[in-house]
C-alpha cells in the first residue's frame, strides 16, 4: 500500500502549489454557486489538495494559504448563488435544472430557512444538497445579503479548517511513518476513514434533528 500511496501523493504534490490552491478554491466556488456540488463534492477536491501540504505544524504557510483560498472560494460561490437566487431564482427553480433538483428539495430548503433563519445558513454548509441550494434559496427570501454573509462566513472558515487540517494531518502522519512502518499506508487510510465516518455521522445527526424540528413545528402549527 505504501508504494501506491507514495505515487498518489507525489502526483498531487507535483502540481504547482499555486495552481493546486487556485483549483481547490475554484472547485468550492463552483460547488456553491452553480450547483456543481450536487454532482462533484467539493470536500473531495479539498481533501486531495490538502494531502500535498508538507509539515503544516512546522511550516503552516501552505496550509493557511489553501484554507484561505477555500474560504474565499466558498464565500464567492455562495455570494454568486445568493445573487443568482435574488435575480433569477424563480426562473432557475422553474427550469429543467430546477426540475431535476426536485421540488421536494426546493421546498425542504425553503422550510428549513423559514424556520431556522441564520442558523439554517450556518448549518447548511455541513449538509449534503442543502449547502448548494440554500444560497439560491436565501437569495429568493427577504434575508439581506449582509445577514447571509455574517452567518455563512464562520461556517466556511470552520469547514475549511476541518478539511484542510485533516487532509494535511493524514498525509503528514503517513510521510513521517512510511520509512519506519511498512503498514503506514493503513494509518493514512484509517485517519481519512475515521474522519469520513464522523462527518457522515454528523450530517446524519443534523438531518435527523432538522426533520424532528420540522415535525415539531408542523405539529405546533396544526
Amino acid at each position: 500500500m505504501n508504494d501506491v500511496l507514495d505515487a498518489i501523493l507525489q502526483a498531487v504534490q507535483s502540481v504547482d502549489p499555486v495552481l493546486r490552491t487556485v483549483l481547490a478554491g475554484l472547485a468550492i466556488m463552483l460547488e456553491t454557486s452553480i450547483l456543481v456540488g450536487l454532482v462533484v463534492p467539493g470536500d473531495t477536491v479539498v481533501i486531495v489538495a490538502s494531502t500535498a501540504v508538507v509539515n503544516p505544524l512546522v511550516d503552516p504557510v501552505e496550509a493557511i494559504a489553501l484554507a484561505i483560498a477555500v474560504v474565499l472560494g466558498a464565500l464567492v460561490g455562495e455570494s454568486i448563488g445568493f445573487w443568482l437566487g435574488r435575480v433569477f431564482g424563480p426562473r432557475i427553480r422553474a427550469s429543467r435544472l430546477g426540475a431535476r433538483i426536485g421540488e421536494r428539495n426546493w421546498a425542504r430548503a425553503e422550510r428549513y430557512l423559514a424556520r431556522r433563519g441564520g442558523i439554517a445558513v450556518f448549518v447548511s454548509r455541513f449538509l449534503p444538497v442543502l449547502h448548494s441550494l440554500v444560497p439560491l434559496t436565501v437569495g429568493m427570501s427577504p434575508m439581506s445579503y449582509r445577514r447571509f454573509l455574517s452567518w455563512t462566513a464562520p461556517a466556511c472558515v470552520l469547514w475549511a479548517a476541518l478539511y484542510v487540517g485533516v487532509g494535511s494531518l493524514a498525509a503528514g502522519t503517513y510521510r513521517e511513518l512510511s520509512d519506519r512502518i511498512h503498514g503506514a499506508g493503513y494509518v493514512f487510510v484509517a485517519i481519512l476513514v475515521a474522519f469520513s465516518v464522523l462527518v457522515l455521522g454528523g450530517k446524519k445527526l443534523l438531518q435527523r434533528l432538522e426533520r424532528r424540528h420540522m415535525h415539531e413545528d408542523e405539529n405546533a402549527e396544526g
